[in-house]
């Protein structure tokens, strides 16, 4: 089922039935080939080699078509436009005027693979009333309410969505962007948004698409988003099975895995055994020993055992005893008084 309307037609017949009114077949093999309507979309290179024409008679071919295509569609002369063109435009106003055509292809059909997504895409460009944003290295292929958007206007409301978000310098939720980006609409802003390549969005906020929060590229950005998330120290085996839970689009990641990332990155420190806190908190590296030594150099001489194994559980989650066996055990710690330790010389 799909995710917000039953699916009640077929892009393939729908496709079919616009090609027919093509009357020259060659004309109908160049656009079935260029928009990849039946198969993957071919080069104008590659169809001119086929049907033995050069390359730029292949495209005056194909814009003259579809022009005369969106002609007729004007004059609501092709067969299914006027009902696919009111279907789409209703839900694109519903989710905030425009979309990416993987997107509203996922909400039309109950499986949007690539033909599907060409196919409504090629519909979209026959509507007077949508506007189809093309891909290109800023951009997802995406569709738009004319009424709404022009190409240019789509594009400048990203560009303000991105300063907004470069200026707020970390990720925030719709509404702050918006708010930031002047916009009054959160929906509308969020749906802008989303046609960008240079913006993601996880958690419910948005941020540069550099940026590991909204977009983590690897199991050790993974970790990080995670234990930024909870707030707090996690064991290995709680990030497992938190990324596990995630919305991540990947995360059939082992433990094992994960542990031994925990131990590569810097950005991680073991705090206890098999625990790990984010360094940015305050936690440094090193074992008990290095950190009670630490606290015995920042306080410049001797600290009874309950002050240094307060001090200690601040960037430790051990036990107590823990503590203690390194102060009683260690050679760089001596006892000077009753229950007082200081540096060994």
């Amino acid at each position: 089922m799909a995710e917000s309307t039953e699916q009640a037609f077929s892009t393939e017949q729908l496709v079919n039935d616009v090609l027919a009114t093509i009357e020259r077949e060659r004309e109908r093999e160049i656009v079935a080939r260029r928009f990849g309507l039946f198969d993957r979309k071919e080069t104008l290179e590659q169809i001119g080699e086929l049907l033995g024409i050069t390359r730029e008679r292949v495209r005056q071919l194909e814009k003259s078509v579809v022009t005369r295509l969106k002609t007729t569609a004007e004059q609501q002369g092709l067969p299914h436009i006027p009902e696919f063109q009111t279907q789409l435009t209703t839900l694109l106003q519903s989710i905030g005027d425009v979309a990416r055509v993987s997107d509203i292809t996922a909400k039309l059909v109950n499986d949007a693979n690539r033909l599907e997504q060409a196919r409504v895409a090629f519909l979209a460009q026959l509507c007077p009333q949508l506007v189809v944003l093309q891909e290109d290295d800023n951009f997802y292929h995406s569709i738009a309410v004319r009424s709404a958007y022009d190409e240019k206007k789509l594009k400048s409301g990203v560009s303000k969505l991105l300063e907004a978000i470069k200026q707020l310098g970390e990720p925030k939720t719709a509404e702050e962007v918006a708010t930031a980006a002047g916009m009054s609409d959160a929906t509308k802003a969020a749906a802008l948004a989303s046609t960008s390549k240079q913006l993601a969005t996880l958690n419910g906020r948005w941020g540069l698409v550099k940026w590991p929060m909204v977009n983590p590229k690897n199991i050790r950005d993974k970790i990080y988003v995670i234990l930024k998330e909870q707030g707090k120290h996690m064991h290995f085996n709680e990030i497992a099975d938190a990324i596990k839970k995630s919305e991540f689009k990947r995360k059939d990641v082992t433990t094992q895995a994960i542990h031994n990332e925990l131990i590569k990155d810097k950005r991680f420190v073991l705090i206890g055994r098999g625990i790990y806190a984010l360094k940015e908190w305050g936690y440094e590296k090193g074992t008990v020993a290095d950190i009670i030594s630490e606290v015995l150099k920042k306080e410049g001489g001797p600290l009874h055992r309950d002050e240094i194994v307060k001090r200690v559980l601040k960037s430790r989650y051990v036990k107590e005893t823990t503590i203690l066996l390194n102060l009683q055990g260690k050679p760089q710690f001596k006892r000077v008084a009753k229950a007082t330790y200081a540096l060994a010389e």
